[in-house]
């Protein structure tokens, strides 16, 4: 069963941005779209700032029991890749 989080925020022009990411098979995908954007742009590899909100909101589904400890380690890992690769 796919794991997916979804979150707001707002982009250097200041308009919503609506973020999407869905592990599945034990990978991240990552997608985002803006409000006056018809298709949705995937991320691949995601963006560092993106990683960096989706682990903020895993902790926090994680300390209510709505997100797995694999979930979070993942996340981890995969920001650990990307900082090494910057």
């Amino acid at each position: 069963m796919p794991s997916q989080h979804i979150w707001t925020d707002k982009d250097e022009e200041g308009r919503r941005r609506e973020v999407r990411a869905t592990k599945f098979g034990g990978k991240w995908r990552v997608q985002s779209k803006t409000s006056d954007e018809i298709d949705w742009t995937y991320h691949d590899p995601p963006l560092l700032d993106d990683l960096l909100k989706l682990k903020d909101v895993i902790a926090r589904k994680y300390q209510r029991r709505r997100a797995s400890a694999d979930d979070v380690v993942s996340v981890d890992k995969l920001i650990n890749e990307q900082q090494a690769n910057e």
